[in-house]
Order: C-alpha cells, then sequence, then structure tokens
C-alpha cells in the first residue's frame, strides 16, 4: 500500500501535536490533498520558491518545513509577493506544503532538545512548561470491569504525569441507576433502581488526546451510558514547553563557550557584557526567544542562548545573566536534519531528502 501524504502527517502530528503550537501560529497542512500518495518529501526550514522548485525537480509532492509559509490569512493570490509565488506553484504542481513549527519547539523530543545535544547538554529540562493543556478525567465503573477500563485508558495516552505512566486514582462506592423503558441494561430490570458495587476513576490526560481516551472509554466500558466527567487543570505539562535549560558537563571560560557555539552554528554571536568567567549552567530557546529571559534568569543559568533580540532587550540581563544572540536560521539550522530523521525512523523506505536550498535570507559581511 502507498504510504499517503495523510500517514506523513499523522506520524508528524503524533510527534508534535497540533495543540502545542501558539496562538498567532499556523503549523499544520498550508495547501494540497492529503490523500494522495507521497511520491517523496523535501524537508527546509522555509518552503521558498526555490525549495518547491527542488521538489518538483525531484518528482516529490510534499514539503515539510518548520516555518509556516503563511502566518495569517491572505485575500488574494496574484504572486506579488514570495510566499504567494511559492503557493501558487506549489499548488499548479500538485505539491503540498506542512509546517511544524511552535508545535515542534515545544515537544521535548523536538527543536530544543536537538540544540541541546549539538551543544553537548544532557538531560535537560523545559525551561517555561506548557500550562491549559492537560484534563482530568473522572468515570464510574463496576468493580469486575475497572482493570478493564483502567488498561484502555492507559493505551489510549491518558494517566502519564512526567516519567511515570499508567497513573490513577481509584475510589470504592455505591452506584445507582434506573433503567428507563427503552433502555438495554448490562444489569438490573426496567424500572427498578439498581444498586453497583462501582470505582470512581480519575486520570490526568493532555487535551489532544481528549477524543482517543474518550472513544477507549466508551469502548472498555460495559455500560450502555457512561458517566463521565471531563475537568479543566492549572497543572503544567512535564514534558513539553518552551525553552530547555540545563548543565554543560563541566564548567568552562566563556571565551570557549563561545568559540564551541561559532564552530557549532555559524554566523555571528551578539551578547551581554559576560557577568562571570566560567559558564556551565545554560538555557535556550530556538527562534526568537527573548520572551523567556525572566525565567532563565529565575532558573540560575549562566547563559541564555536564542536569537532575534532587540537592542533594548539587551538591557534585560541586567549583569545577571550573559545572553547569546547567535541568529534565527543559525539556532534553528539542525532542525532540518531532526525532521528528517523522525521520517526516517518511521517510514525506511520513503523517498526524501533534506533541502540543498540555503534558506536563510539574512548574509553577514
Amino acid at each position: 500500500m502507498n504510504t499517503r501524504i495523510i500517514d506523513i502527517i499523522q506520524v508528524l502530528e503524533n510527534w508534535a501535536p497540533p495543540a502545542l503550537q501558539e496562538s498567532y501560529d499556523n503549523s499544520g497542512l498550508i495547501c494540497g490533498d492529503a490523500q494522495l500518495a507521497c511520491s517523496g518529501v523535501v524537508v527546509c526550514l522555509d518552503s521558498t520558491e526555490a525549495v518547491i522548485d527542488e521538489a518538483i525537480e525531484k518528482g516529490y509532492n510534499l514539503v515539510v518545513a518548520h516555518h509556516p509559509i503563511l502566518f495569517s490569512g491572505i485575500k488574494k493570490l496574484t504572486g506579488k509577493t514570495y510566499a504567494e509565488r511559492a503557493i501558487i506553484k506549489a499548488i499548479r504542481n500538485n505539491i503540498a506544503i506542512y509546517a511544524l513549527h511552535t508545535n515542534l519547539d515545544a515537544v521535548y523530543s523536538g527543536v530544543n532538545k536537538k540544540i541541546g545535544e549539538m551543544l553537548g547538554i544532557e538531560k535537560p529540562t523545559i525551561l517555561r512548561k506548557a500550562e491549559q493543556q492537560l484534563l482530568q478525567l473522572v468515570t464510574y465503573v463496576p468493580e469486575d470491569s475497572a482493570e478493564k477500563v483502567r488498561i484502555a485508558l492507559f493505551a489510549a495516552g491518558a494517566g502519564a504525569i512526567g516519567n511515570y505512566d499508567e497513573c490513577s486514582f481509584n475510589l470504592s462506592g455505591i452506584g445507582t441507576f434506573r433503567p428507563g423503558p427503552n433502555s438495554d441494561p448490562v444489569l438490573g430490570k426496567h424500572g427498578v433502581r439498581e444498586s453497583v458495587s462501582e470505582q470512581r476513576i480519575e486520570v490526568i490526560l493532555p487535551v489532544w488526546k481528549r477524543e482517543a481516551v474518550l472513544d477507549a472509554l466508551w469502548k472498555a466500558h460495559p455500560y450502555e451510558e457512561v458517566a463521565y466527567q471531563y475537568f479543566k487543570t492549572e497543572n503544567t505539562l512535564q514534558d513539553a514547553g518552551s525553552g530547555m535549560i540545563g548543565l554543560l558537563p563541566e564548567a568552562i571560560h566563556v571565551d570557549d563557550f563561545f568559540r564551541k557555539v561559532k564552530s557549532t552554528f555559524g554566523g555571528i554571536i551578539r551578547y551581554t557584557k559576560p557577568n562571570k568567567k566560567l559558564v556551565q549552567k545554560i538555557a535556550w530557546c530556538g527562534g526568537s526567544g527573548s520572551f523567556l529571559l525572566q525565567d532563565a534568569i529565575r532558573n540560575g543559568a549562566d547563559v541564555f542562548l536564542t536569537s532575534d533580540f532587540k537592542y533594548h532587550q539587551f538591557f534585560d540581563a541586567e549583569e545577571r545573566i550573559l545572553i547569546a544572540d547567535i541568529g534565527h536560521f543559525e539556532n534553528e539550522q539542525f532542525t532540518i536534519e531532526l525532521i528528517y530523521t523522525h521520517l526516517k525512523d518511521n517510514f525506511p523506505n520513503f523517498a526524501g531528502c533534506q533541502t540543498g536550498i540555503q534558506t536563510n535570507p539574512i548574509h553577514y559581511f
């Protein structure tokens, strides 16, 4: 059976759920027919017109980019902008464009984990954990079916908290119900109130697994009608969010750190006055990360490495931390390899490539 574009998309979205993207973002399928058989994939940071040409030349009909080529709605497609020209060319040649942006930034195994690996940092943690992304499910199950339901909920993705899974709270009690005349009860008789020993099961789940968990509950539960409730929680996700922080194997001189960054990422480094000679605790964020500066300071980072700091924002370091701005393309360039490797691992025989087009719009003299 041929791999379809939708099959590629499902693998990407299981990895980086769209629910984790920021409100301003436009991750997802930008254009194209997801039901078509996929002839091949070009992976890139930016789906420019040159990248579309590359896909055409190779006979591939899917471009997977980190950055969405469209961030907001457009009312006309006339070819006046680079984005319009790329989309027109993609549509004319039946090429789909898909982007996974801030959702890939947010997942633990995404963009920031890759940057950490390039810096030589092991076991990093999320700098600012994701909020408003967890639900609590409460349901009531007959005692003899409780374990079957728990297993189904866990298999659907409920009950994971940080490094632990199959987490639940269970409380025994008595449930009552009276079957109506049109019911088909597993227990009891029409018009007669029934009392049953039941368990109250509570589990946590991410919002994007809501439908899958609910489907699993209905399939595993023995009752004709299932009693359940969903509650929003203020808990944070432990393995998703913005930026990361971690330790170098040992403290090194700030000049040596800069040399390592420069040799790994290239470009130039814009930085604030170092407030210490040795650095070890590093915070970082792929793309534009100035919004995380205070998080990095609160967590005691020696360095905050990211990009797109404005002139006046550098003053906010206040000699409490070293800001190192290495450029947007530079700190996200390894995302191409990250996405390509993930696709190759899931589709070992797929036709695909990392783009050979240099899409960085910034040049240095």
